[in-house]
C-alpha cells in the first residue's frame, strides 16, 4: 500500500475547513491537492 503524502491530522484539518465554509477549489490550492483527490475523500 502507498504511504499517504498527508498525516491523518492534516487531512482531516483540511476537511474540517471545508465543512467550515472555506471553497474547495481555495482549500486544494493552499494544500497542493487537486479538487478529484478532494472529492474522492
Amino acid at each position: 500500500m502507498k504511504k499517504s503524502r498527508f498525516t491523518e491530522a492534516q487531512i482531516m484539518g483540511v476537511l474540517r475547513q471545508a465543512e467550515g465554509g472555506l471553497p474547495v477549489s481555495e482549500l486544494c490550492r493552499e494544500h497542493g491537492i487537486s479538487s478529484a483527490t478532494f472529492s474522492a475523500a
